[in-house]
């Protein structure tokens, strides 16, 4: 890969494209921390943990405030102490090089 996933956006995904197959995912994932493939390789995952339910709470808004601005939106469940984000491109049913960006600058927000 050229460039950190970090310092690249979000491009608008129109549809029409073919996912990305396991290995180029598992090349991106390997830019990754703690994130794993799930459903087949069509989604990417990630569990983080908390000390309390407001900790939790203000990291979530931070991935809204974030998905926002990169125009992608992740799947979301949390609860007291912990959060589950699931990555993938809606329109194309699978994975995107848009959903590793998105993953790595989610992983930012706690650094």
């Amino acid at each position: 890969m050229d460039t950190n996933l970090e310092d690249k956006f979000c491009e608008p995904c129109r549809g029409g494209v073919a996912p990305l197959g396991i290995s180029e995912a598992q090349g991106f994932l390997s830019e990754l921390s703690g994130w794993d493939l799930k459903d087949e390789g069509k989604k990417i995952y990630k569990e983080y943990k908390f000390s309390n339910f407001v900790e939790t709470l203000e990291f979530v808004n931070k991935i809204g405030a974030l998905a926002e601005d990169e125009g992608h939106h992740p799947d979301i469940t949390f609860g007291w102490g912990y959060a589950n984000i699931t990555i993938f491109s809606h329109k194309i049913e699978g994975l995107h090089e848009n959903d590793f960006i998105l993953a790595s600058k989610i992983d930012l927000i706690l650094s």
